[in-house]
């Protein structure tokens, strides 16, 4: 076997041992039912890619206003436990840990894809988009109910024998738009400064660590995934990012994981220091009081080494495990020159690629796919 750090174990600080260091990135697939369901064609998509060390499914919505889009996982109801359980012991089957992402929506969809009902958000500011809805502001009752949602779905993943959670605070979704000053206008416990943004993640963070004390034991794998920077004005910036995550960092959590186009991006808005990478900085604050996950552009063997030699503990693979779900198993069986790295639509088969996955690629995300000529 290469002598790649990535492929040795990592241990956690709750003593959950990974067999390597390598993380499927969660990604959209839009392969549930319209219901949340999961699919068999859902489970085979993760059970062809469980060598990795750490596997995140792709967002699961905490209650019915937190649904994104069509196609997408739920964890909103005890009925999809059993579902959840299948799609659980397909991840872990090889020995990865299984992480089920949760998130709401917020702004981020429309009533459209929620039957009906009103998109949410902290403050009835519309995305930037052309075609965004002015959301309905939370109020402080249907923000304790949010909280209780996360908390729920919580419950839900350690009953369907996930390792984890991964709470999702990054994309432009409900959490992160709660700490930004663009979508968040509150002049309330909720908003206003820097601290009261940060307060619906601290709480949510807060109810999942009790939840998991109720219901799971020590070796529950807490996550939270942020977005460092938004192109907004007003708009999240990497120095109040930082201050974030000097929060985090004291927060019951296993690890932090940094939503990025590159590992080693650049800030591109207003930082105090634009010459140092993102992930580079955000290592500096966190100062080993948590592991950090980085993503973006890692492909090859020697991208995924370079990540970890710049500080990051775990390195998060996306599109590249869509084109090449035996990574990990070629790299080890030093087959790297085998390794696809271009999309090859005549083996959507070989791949386990459901076909509304193939199609969304084709589409929606046309322009981040590379295909094979």
């Amino acid at each position: 076997m290469p002598n790649y750090t990535f492929l040795k174990p990592f241990t956690f600080k709750n003593g959950v041992t990974l067999s390597n260091r390598i993380v499927m990135s969660p990604m959209t697939n839009s392969a549930s039912f319209f219901d949340g369901s999961v699919t068999d064609d859902e489970i085979a998509y993760y059970a062809a890619r469980n060598t990795v060390g750490l596997q995140i499914t792709a967002v699961a919505n905490v209650d019915a206003r937190g649904k994104g889009f069509e196609g997408e996982l739920s964890v909103a109801d005890d009925r999809f436990i059993p579902g959840l359980t299948k799609l659980a012991t397909a991840m872990k089957a090889n020995g990865a840990k299984a992480i089920l992402q949760i998130f709401s929506a917020g702004r981020m969809t429309n009533s459209t894809i929620l039957r009906g009902l009103e998109p949410v958000s902290a403050s009835a500011i519309p995305a930037t988009n052309p075609h965004a809805q002015t959301p309905h502001a939370l109020s402080d009752t249907e923000i304790a109910e949010l909280i209780g949602a996360f908390g729920e779905a919580t419950r839900r993943a350690i009953q369907a024998g996930f390792d984890g959670v991964e709470i999702h605070g990054a994309n432009t979704y409900l959490l992160q738009q709660f700490f930004s000053p663009h979508s968040n206008r509150r002049d309330d416990q909720w908003g206003g400064s820097l601290d009261a943004r940060m307060q619906l993640a601290l709480a949510v963070i807060q109810q999942v660590i009790t939840i998991k004390n109720q219901y799971a034991d020590k070796q529950f794998i807490i996550g939270y995934r942020i977005s460092p920077e938004e192109p907004e004005t007003p708009g999240i910036r990497l120095d109040d990012t930082l201050k974030f995550v000097d929060v985090l960092a004291e927060q019951p959590l296993d690890y932090l994981h940094v939503s990025t186009r590159q590992f080693d991006q650049l800030p591109f808005r207003d930082a105090t220091d634009t010459i140092t990478p993102i992930n580079t900085q955000i290592k500096t604050v966190l100062n080993n009081r948590l592991p950090l996950i980085v993503v973006g552009g890692i492909q090859k063997p020697a991208d995924a080494e370079q990540a970890l030699a710049s500080g990051a503990a775990l390195a998060a693979l996306g599109r590249e495990l869509i084109y090449e779900p035996q990574w990990v198993t070629k790299t080890i069986n030093n087959q790297s020159e085998t390794i696809n790295y271009t999309l090859d639509l005549n083996r959507l088969d070989e791949l386990v690629i459901p076909r509304g996955f193939a199609y969304i690629l084709q589409t929606v995300f046309k322009g981040m796919i590379d295909f094979k000529d």
